[in-house]
């Protein structure tokens, strides 16, 4: 019989687990995306990852939103807006900064969160250490700093801060993926406001078929996984975890790309690794049932069992 102490340390564990699957699948979906800047360019390719995302969820998942109240849905409305805002201002921001500055300052909204919902002065040195890692892998004082990307950059941190808390609060109402489905199909709408115009002219099967597989690797499989977690994790954990995601870049780059990293990138990997472990160690959260608790929304059988996909 599992204790209950071994409880919250499973439910930390296996929402760390799954922080750590949605954050390779963006790795592997960022660096395939980048073959196709040249055709549609990086506001197109958000657009093409979001409308096939939404397509595949809406097939998939066929949510109800007519069934949740009024401000459970206008959550979900609000998840799907700074969804959009965040994959586009990033891909802007990146086109005017050099990537690790980019970087840089867009983690400064998951360590806002991870910082503001610390709770206790022993929870900060988790996200003070990640954001010593973080600096240390990115090396932001390098390159040169365009007012318009650094707002950018700063925009995509808000955005990425308020998606945490969103996901969280969308997560713990709403049953499955079903609050995934709506909020994706909002942050296509507006993508498709943005930028859908002037991709659909150059659409081609082959483009669609390989946007298919990138709407898989973002955001369908990896903002699931995220939602998941969040209802496994407090969102000062899961904040501090995502600063993992540089330290993970740095490794795909050596195993795939032969980019060796200099030895202070070295050091800024092993400081998040550290903050993560602590997080995990730390992050559970206090919930009876992180699948099935609480899905007060939608009540009718059929959607209720959407939970355990």
């Amino acid at each position: 019989m599992v204790s209950i102490a071994a409880a919250p340390r499973t439910s930390a564990r296996s929402g760390t687990l799954m922080a750590l699957g949605s954050m390779s699948c963006v790795q592997l979906g960022l660096a395939l995306s980048t073959h196709l800047f040249g055709q549609v360019g990086p506001l197109g390719v958000v657009w093409l990852r979001l409308a096939l995302g939404a397509v595949i969820l809406l097939a998939v998942v066929r949510p109800r939103p007519w069934r949740l109240r009024r401000p459970v849905l206008v959550a979900n409305i609000a998840l799907g807006i700074v969804t959009a805002g965040m994959t586009m201002l990033f891909m802007s921001a990146v086109a005017r900064l050099p990537l690790g500055t980019a970087s840089a300052l867009e983690f400064l909204g998951p360590l806002g969160v991870a910082v503001g919902r610390g709770g206790s002065r022993r929870a900060l040195l988790w996200p003070a250490l990640a954001a010593a890692g973080v600096v240390l892998l990115t090396h932001p004082w390098q390159g040169s700093a365009s007012p318009a990307g650094i707002a950018c950059a700063l925009g995509a941190a808000a955005c990425w801060a308020g998606y945490i808390l969103l996901t969280q609060a969308v997560g713990d109402e709403v049953a499955g993926l079903q609050g995934l489905a709506v909020s994706i199909t909002v942050a296509a709408l507006v993508a498709t406001a943005v930028s859908g115009p002037a991709v659909v002219g150059v659409l081609t099967p082959h483009l669609l078929l390989v946007g298919v597989g990138l709407a898989l690797l973002v955001p369908v499989i990896p903002f699931g996984l995220e939602m998941y977690a969040l209802r496994r994790l407090t969102t000062s954990a899961f904040g501090t975890l995502m600063c993992l995601e540089p330290a993970i870049a740095v490794t795909v780059g050596l195993v795939l790309l032969g980019q060796v990293p200099r030895i202070w990138s070295l050091a800024g990997v092993a400081f998040v690794i550290a903050a993560g472990l602590g997080a995990e160690r730390h992050g559970a959260r206090t919930v009876p049932d992180a699948d099935t608790s609480a899905l007060r929304e939608v009540a009718q059988p059929e959607t209720a069992g959407l939970s355990g996909c």
